[in-house]
């Protein structure tokens, strides 16, 4: 239950698929909670003196109370069930209330309103689901708070860390909006002015806490290197992510998701350039809704904020985990939580019994072998375009669709680096455009005319139709299909691997 609006999901942790934090339902209810605190004309902005109207509590409760049969409904025990709360329910005089109306509407579900640190530790831990690794700022921008912390992935107890150090400001888009909406100039200058003093002060006491970032962020390097990396979760933040991507240069842009969309910390600072695009565009922007755009001026100057702060901003990714992926991954064991979960994309083609699971695993593990072996040597291409999870999915896939065209399947693999495993951790977009453009190779890289575009800015996404990137992730495909045509049959026994070669 966040401040813009209150999500619901189902997921299945089922083993050996945990790690992937598997969404089997969602939906959204459009209730701003924070918006019906602002509502209350006789409220002061001090947490303690505003309350939820009646008619928002009984929305509310209703609401809780549908999906609690939603989700009875597939199968999920009360006791697995997990309601969290943040800045609006921390803020209201009579949260009381709206406790009572859902556990009266919804019987045996218990809402948790979270403190700021762990509002700070599931924020950070879900952002950092989408990824193998990971060391930088991490920052969440709800309705009624951002939030801000450090991770690196590489440290031990890094999650408790950078719960202990998280530290929350009362600017969210939705408050900061109705502040920068005021009709005083001198209360849009107070507020501008307190936020960029909130987000200089909270950075640097993060810097102090921790030498890697503060060596990152050193004045004394060369103005164009180095510099620290950025995540950014919570719809605020994805929303100033949809509009860099209506406005890359890799145009039209290729894949329709915001997790993990990259910019550079040039292209981001752009805040001028980004209210124009969404001032002066019609239509419809993807990814952002009416709401969304009318908040855009508090979310850029939460962006600018930023920007003072760090001056020095290497990349920016864009995270689609929040809340609810952190509040996953804190309920996994550590090891499940560490693990790398490329290795369970594209599990296609399963061995036909328990069996022979043993035998498939290690002739898929010959296979990626042998793609190894052909890899030219290390510096002379960019390897870690292919993780050795990554080449496993590609393995997998190099055997799909015989019984089709090869230009069919030529064309798929184009569509399927924009459409397939959506929510997959770990599958960056960089990543994908490389895995789809290995699998087009592999099927002897024919392109129908619509597809060309597509191809071209997968290859924009990679570095370039003439960048090593491309030609590593083509001439991968090109020694896949040299191995299907030795192995027509998807190999599910190491010997057979070892039989056609040595034919």
């Amino acid at each position: 239950m966040i401040s813009n609006g209150i999500r619901f999901s189902i997921s299945d942790l089922t083993p050996p698929r945990t790690r992937q934090l598997r969404c089997v339902y969602r939906e959204r209810a459009a209730i701003s909670l924070f918006d019906s605190l602002m509502d209350d004309p006789l409220a002061k902005d001090a947490p303690g003196t505003q309350v939820f109207s009646p008619d928002t509590i009984d929305k509310v409760s209703r609401t809780v109370s549908r999906f609690r049969n939603t989700a009875v409904a597939y199968g999920v025990p009360l006791s697995q069930f997990s309601i969290f709360a943040t800045e609006a329910m921390r803020r209201a005089a009579n949260a009381h209330d709206m406790l009572g109306a859902i556990r009266d509407a919804a019987p045996g579900l218990t809402v948790h309103i979270l403190a700021p640190e762990v509002e700070a530790l599931f924020g950070c831990m879900g952002a950092r689901s989408s990824f193998v690794g990971v060391r930088g700022l991490f920052l969440d921008l709800g309705g009624g708070s951002v939030q801000v912390t450090y991770v690196d992935t590489d440290h031990d107890a890094y999650e408790h860390n950078a719960a202990h150090t998280g530290r929350s400001m009362p600017f969210g888009a939705a408050r900061l909006n109705r502040d920068l909406n005021h009709q005083d100039p001198k209360v849009k200058a107070s507020t501008r002015s307190d936020l960029e003093t909130e987000m200089r002060d909270k950075v640097d006491d993060l810097r102090g806490r921790f030498p890697d970032l503060a060596d990152a962020l050193a004045d004394n390097k060369d103005a164009g290197k180095g510099g620290v990396d950025v995540y950014l979760c919570g719809g605020g933040f994805r929303g100033y992510g949809n509009i860099l991507m209506h406005g890359d240069r890799v145009a039209p842009y290729p894949i329709p998701l915001i997790g993990t969309y990259r910019v550079s910390g040039d292209y981001f600072r752009e805040t001028k350039k980004m209210r124009k695009v969404n001032a002066d565009t019609k239509g419809k922007i993807l990814g952002m809704s009416k709401r969304r755009r009318a908040q855009f001026d508090a979310i850029a100057t939460v962006i600018e904020a930023l920007v003072k702060a760090v001056p020095r901003i290497a990349s920016v990714t864009f995270c689609a985990g929040g809340n609810r992926e952190g509040a996953l991954m804190m309920k996994l064991p550590p090891a499940v939580r560490e693990e790398d979960p490329l290795p369970l994309l594209g599990a296609a083609l399963p061995p036909p019994s328990p069996e022979a699971a043993g035998p498939a695993v290690a002739a898929l593990r010959a296979v990626v072998g042998l793609v190894q072996q052909s890899l030219p040597p290390a510096g002379a291409f960019p390897l870690d375009l292919f993780p050795p999870g990554l080449l496993a999915a590609l393995a997998r896939r190099a055997w799909e669709g015989m019984g089709r065209d090869a230009d069919a399947n030529a064309s798929a693999a184009l569509h399927d680096a924009a459409t397939r495993d959506l929510d997959h951790p770990g599958l960056t977009h960089r990543l994908r455009a490389a895995l789809g453009l290995a699998l087009w190779a592999r099927w002897g890289g024919a392109t129908a005319p619509a597809d060309k575009v597509l191809r071209d800015n997968l290859r924009l996404l990679v570095g370039g139709p003439e960048s090593p990137a491309c030609f590593l992730a083509e001439y991968l495909g090109a020694v896949l299909a040299a191995l299907a045509m030795v192995m027509p049959a998807y190999p599910t026994d190491p010997r057979q691997v070892e039989q056609r070669l040595e034919r």
